[in-house]
């Protein structure tokens, strides 16, 4: 779990949760008791980081999408509409913490 925290970014406490919120990742493990994730699970982990952190989704709404309920929206801003956002969101969250 270890490598794969490393791997993804992810504390191992958000990867032990995420296998209980979503069904679909389930990494099996050896017989010292360590998960073993398969490349289709590390996927399945870039996917919901992706979903959750980059395209703020909720956790049902990534849970929608992972079962094909709800088909993800594309966002209609430009690349450089995102950035300008962006950087409003860090200057009012540096506002923010100036107050």
């Amino acid at each position: 779990m270890g490598e794969v925290s490393k791997l993804t970014g992810l504390e191992p406490h958000v990867l032990r949760n995420w296998e209980k919120t979503y069904t679909q990742l389930s990494p099996k493990k050896n017989s010292a008791g360590n998960r073993v994730y398969k490349e289709q699970e590390l996927s399945l982990l870039f996917r919901i980081k992706e979903l959750l952190h980059e395209k703020k989704y909720s956790a049902e709404g990534v849970q929608e999408i992972l079962n094909g309920d709800k088909e993800e929206t594309k966002s209609q801003l430009s690349p450089q509409a995102k950035r300008d956002l962006t950087e409003v969101r860090v200057f009012l969250k540096d506002l923010l913490e100036r107050i």
